[in-house]
């Protein structure tokens, strides 16, 4: 049986790693070789670090990652400002397990299939960003709302050789109340590449309710610095109720 995973999601920007609500009113974690170290020390199960700055068309921070690898003990998946596939090889020859792709995956999606083909399914994470408008949902980019379903976007990624989904309800993003569930339904039983939910992991029991409607992993940032709960405080609940987990 596969084991559920628990990964902190969190931010690089102006070197230094930071948490948001709803991508916006950024709050410094801390710096970055200290802040892996501690999830190092926290059984955490993997990392998964996205470059803002370089999202918004700078300049990839080879520089930041490279320090962040030689630090990482675990599974470490990099996204932001990906757009070659020399980004790719770059950053993986840094220490990097994976990376995370979306707005280039917009663009072009035939990029996925060429990284896949190259790289393996298994480096290649596709990140798809949601928001509701009125009552539906709407992928979300680059601060605009598009016309696109993230389920069949998910289902078109997978067909092409992605090997998981992140996929974070930006309203529910930094707010610590809980997935958004009603964004999960839709996935649920959809998929067969993981599905890894974030936006809004704030206690033990959002995680429960997040596996029960179909979320294979779960990505947070807030409680993990914020809050009384540790990683192990939320593993050893997952395990009560029977999931499996890793817990040394």
């Amino acid at each position: 049986m596969l084991k559920t995973r628990i990964i902190p999601c969190v931010l690089l920007k102006n070197a230094q790693l930071v948490k948001s609500i709803e991508f916006k009113d950024f709050r410094t974690i801390g710096h970055l070789t200290s802040t892996v170290r501690i999830y190092n020390a926290r059984n955490v199960d993997e990392l998964i670090i996205l470059d803002i700055d370089a999202s918004k068309n700078k300049q990839i921070d080879f520089e930041s990652i490279e320090d962040l690898a030689k630090e990482c003990f675990m599974p470490l998946t990099i996204g932001g400002g990906i757009k070659t596939l020399d980004d790719i090889q770059k950053i993986l020859n840094l220490g990097a397990d994976k990376i995370a792709i979306n707005s280039k995956a917009l663009e072009d999606s035939e990029f996925i299939v060429k990284a896949a083909n190259r790289f393996g399914a298994q480096c290649i994470v596709c990140s798809i960003d949601v928001k509701r408008k009125e009552d539906h949902f709407c992928v979300y980019n680059k601060g605009e709302l598009l016309d696109i379903n993230p389920l069949e976007l998910a289902l078109k990624y997978e067909s092409l050789g992605a090997g998981e989904i992140l996929l974070t309800s930006v309203d529910f993003e930094g707010r610590a109340q809980g997935y958004d569930l009603e964004l999960l339904s839709l996935f649920k039983n959809k998929l067969k590449i993981p599905l890894i939910i974030n936006g809004g992991l704030g206690k033990p029991s959002d995680a429960i309710k997040a596996l029960n409607m179909g979320a294979d992993a779960l990505a947070g940032a807030y409680i993990f610095h914020f809050s009384q709960y540790t990683p192990k405080d939320i593993k050893e609940e997952l395990a009560k109720e029977g999931f499996a987990v890793r817990l040394c």
